[in-house]
């Protein structure tokens, strides 16, 4: 049973997120992909909750993994936790050679170095500011240098979903909000990584259920600007 899963060696799982959290759907991705039964007690960022400030009071923010109570911070390590813990559930994440282990860590790293910072400058930037224009070209950079990092494969890893791309693929969902705000196509500057977004959706029900729709996330970046008088 999934919550015999949950529950062996470790305790329960409840996972603080926000809905259109990039770094939140990660774990859920990697919960789903484990087959692994959990709670989630959504996170309203502008007025976090109590839980979510003594989990997580270094960076007061999602994603929190509670396990039997104790908390897990920080999406990427949540992933690690998630794929040591719970080893005998579900598809690795990670690779079992060390080189390739290594590798995939250096690619998920490089996606919360660089996308993030970019990206806020798209959405969080007045319309017509220099930031705006100087985010985009980033943040296209950043997905060129991973569009040639997965070349001619299905997926980071090969032929099935690895970390890399559940460190990725929720950052698609937000694509069409940089698209509108940027002015650009990210089909049209990476159509192989735009056909990658699409396959990890169509081929892995983890993906498909665990993301936010596309015009949900912009509709949410719309009152985001508005509450920071951006529009």
């Amino acid at each position: 049973m999934e919550g015999d899963k949950a529950s062996s060696g470790c305790g329960s799982l409840v996972l603080l997120n926000c809905f259109v959290s990039m770094f939140g759907n990660r774990v859920r991705i990697a919960l789903k992909r484990k087959g692994l039964a959990y709670e989630e007690k959504p996170e309203n960022l502008a007025d976090k909750s109590p839980l979510l400030l003594s989990s997580n009071p270094v960076h007061a923010t999602v994603p929190v993994l509670l396990v039997g109570g104790k908390a897990v911070c920080e999406s990427l390590v949540i992933l690690e936790f998630i794929d040591e813990a719970f080893a005998g559930s579900g598809e690795p994440l990670l690779p079992a050679a060390p080189c390739a282990r290594a590798h995939a860590r250096f690619w998920a790293s490089y996606v919360d170095t660089k996308l993030p910072q970019c990206a806020a400058r798209v959405w969080k930037s007045p319309k017509g500011a220099a930031a705006v224009e100087e985010g985009k070209k980033d943040l296209v950079a950043a997905l060129k240098t991973l569009e040639a990092e997965l070349g001619a494969k299905p997926y980071f890893a090969g032929d099935a979903l690895g970390y890399v791309d559940v460190a990725l693929v929720p950052f698609a969902p937000w694509f069409l909000t940089y698209e509108r705000l940027g002015g650009f196509s990210v089909a049209g500057e990476c159509p192989a990584l735009a056909a990658w977004a699409e396959r990890c959706v169509a081929e892995n029900a983890c993906v498909a259920e665990s993301l936010p729709e596309p015009e949900q996330v912009f509709q949410f970046v719309c009152g985001m600007r508005r509450m920071f008088g951006l529009d």
